[in-house]
């Protein structure tokens, strides 16, 4: 029911025309009530920071292929906001502009808790309207474990995920708990597909310095088989579907 809720509404946003590309990345950030306004305006001013960072710019244009971008914040199960529509990245100029359009963004919410599943299965929803690419990647960034509805397993198993990698980038600002409890979950729970992997932020002043390795790593052609956390040896692990 709730997968046809969400595929319903997706109906009435017009879809961006399909356009050849090497990868369509969506990034998913956490604006849960966990997260304050001064951890807000910097996980904000951090991913636009990210984008335009030389060697992120050099990650996007490798390839002569272009890379198409979707950005949208999330809290509650139904609270998600989109920040920058589909976007190919032809251009210098057209990633400033996602980047200037994120950097100058309000939060939508700031009281609702963390429905990760809910804003895994909005990611899922947004990629089928996306342009069609070689490979798919959701981004989800958050500071704690889903706590309201559905989790990322159910998602998973109730939404479009086949081909598709999800990443995590876990912000450790709860007094190092992240460490004994994010982490893991992130590593079981969250991330998925071939290549997946745990980037980790030291709170929320090492979001743009975190942003910019997975960015790099992400825009990078997949790992088959490896799941990692971030600064870990790869393991090889069986790929769910």
């Amino acid at each position: 029911m709730v997968k046809a809720g969400f595929i319903a509404a997706g109906c009435l946003l017009a879809a961006s025309p399909a356009q050849a590309c090497r990868l369509a990345l969506v990034l998913a950030m956490d604006v849960s009530s966990s997260v304050d306004t001064d951890e807000d305006r910097l996980q904000r001013g951090g991913l636009a920071a990210a984008l335009i960072a030389p060697d992120v710019q050099e990650a996007f244009f490798a390839s002569p292929d272009p890379v198409a971008l979707f950005v949208f914040e999330w809290s509650g199960r139904y609270n998600q906001h989109d920040l920058a529509g589909w976007r190919i990245i032809n251009s210098a100029a057209d990633l400033f502009d996602v980047a200037e359009t994120i950097a100058q963004s309000r939060r939508s919410h700031n009281d609702f808790p963390t429905a990760m599943g809910f804003a895994l299965g909005y990611a899922a929803v947004k990629l089928q309207e996306g342009p069609s690419c070689l490979y798919r990647t959701i981004d989800v960034a958050g500071d704690g474990e889903n706590n309201e509805g559905f989790g990322p397993q159910d998602a998973y198993a109730a939404f479009p995920f086949e081909n598709v990698t999800v990443n995590g980038l876990v912000v450790n600002a709860g007094e190092f708990e992240a460490e004994t409890e994010l982490i893991p979950y992130f590593r079981d729970q969250v991330i998925r597909g071939p290549g997946a992997f745990v980037e980790i932020a030291n709170g929320f002043d090492d979001y743009e310095d975190s942003m910019r390795r997975k960015l790099i790593r992400e825009l990078s052609l997949p790992v088959l088989g490896a799941s990692t956390v971030a600064g870990a040896p790869p393991r090889l692990t069986p790929q769910r579907q």
